[in-house]
């Protein structure tokens, strides 16, 4: 959460007006300008094209790819054509990604944005469901998972297997510290930098916290974790067709719901993704050669539905890993900046220097 709040706030106030009125933002202006502003504008141009060469990777890796995979693992239970045709997904996908961010035609986005929120609070309402149903076998769902996290059996190499699993997760999940959410709130109209890092500092705790451990111990009290016959979807780290299972054995006509909610999901996801990818490669190469990168995106749509799911979570992680690496650089030497910002902001929120319309 803190971290998240640093960079955000940094984002804002580093952001730039366009010629045409866009405000642009994100990791590699705060540090490429925020660095030379600490005297070391070598390090800091070198960190931004650090980062901007590692985002475009990550937005083709889990920002595209791993998205495709998971989507297309969640249908396939339901559409068995999928199964003996993956690529048939991924054309579909690609069509529709293509339509958007090629095409212009935002009103599939729209659509898309329009149906996520609902699918969203059915989502929560049905785990919510879930839970009180089994609001007995709780203790025991988080028991188990603190055994299965913490227990010493497996030595002190596993524990920290688990911890380091346990950052890999939660970063992929709520983007905090690795930079590439900067993007979009860089372009957030506030009158405060400090407000619009308050407004995502609380994303970490509702998504990675909230969302996920009721997601947890929905698949843990149904038992679907640890079931043989589901094995071969652990193995091969299919978690949206494992969830969705897990729905699907308390509410059976959910699955199909929560396929489509996947699939909406992934959706959106590799749109906010295309923008973030398409950004730092404008930043490297200009606007002119935008439509290389979006054709990029587009094959890689449909590559993804070729591979193994695992195998694109592990590259996508070390990517995600590799952007973070130049980002905390800056987070850290331009901590102080923050600091500052911060200090007014809550001196003026004490003192009534807000406007109250």
């Amino acid at each position: 959460m803190s971290a998240k709040f640093t960079e955000v706030t940094l984002g804002q106030l580093y952001r730039q007006t366009r010629p045409d009125g866009r405000l642009m933002g994100g990791a590699m202006y705060y540090l490429s300008e925020g660095l030379k502003e600490q005297g070391m504008a070598g390090l800091g141009k070198a960190l931004a094209v650090m980062f901007t060469v590692f985002c475009i990777a990550a937005s083709l890796g889990g920002g595209n790819a791993f998205q495709v995979s998971q989507a297309m693992g969640a249908v396939q239970g339901e559409i068995s054509f999928f199964k003996d045709y993956p690529w048939m997904f991924g054309i579909i996908m690609a069509t529709l990604v293509g339509f958007v961010i090629i095409g212009g035609i935002k009103r599939i986005a729209h659509a898309a944005e329009a149906i996520v929120p609902t699918m969203v609070i059915l989502y929560i309402a049905t785990c919510t469901w879930i839970i009180f149903a089994n609001i007995s076998a709780i203790p025991e769902a988080f028991a188990t998972i603190w055994h299965g996290a913490f227990s010493m059996e497996a030595g002190f190499g596993a524990l920290v297997g688990v911890i380091v699993q346990g950052f890999k997760r939660a970063a992929f999940s709520s983007e905090a510290g690795i930079g590439s959410a900067v993007i979009a709130h860089a372009t957030a109209s506030v009158k405060y930098p400090v407000r619009q890092g308050i407004v995502a500092l609380h994303e970490p705790f509702i998504d990675t916290v909230i969302i996920c451990t009721m997601t947890a111990l929905v698949i843990v009290v149904t038992g679907v974790y640890n079931a043989p016959e589901h094995a071969a979807l652990v193995e091969a780290k299919q978690g949206a067709a494992l969830t969705s299972v897990a729905f699907g054995s308390v509410v059976p006509w959910f699955s199909s719901i929560l396929s489509l909610s996947v699939v909406l999901f992934a959706f959106s996801t590799m749109i906010s993704w295309s923008y973030y990818g398409e950004r730092c490669w404008t930043y490297l190469f200009g606007e002119k050669f935008s439509m290389i990168y979006k054709i990029m995106f587009l094959t890689f749509i449909i590559l993804a539905t070729l591979g193994s799911a695992g195998n694109i979570l592990d590259f996508s992680d070390l990517l995600l890993l590799a952007m973070a690496l130049p980002n905390f650089i800056g987070l850290y030497i331009l901590q102080d900046k923050v600091g500052t910002a911060l200090k007014d902001y809550l001196a003026k929120l004490r003192n009534g220097e807000f406007e109250t319309k």
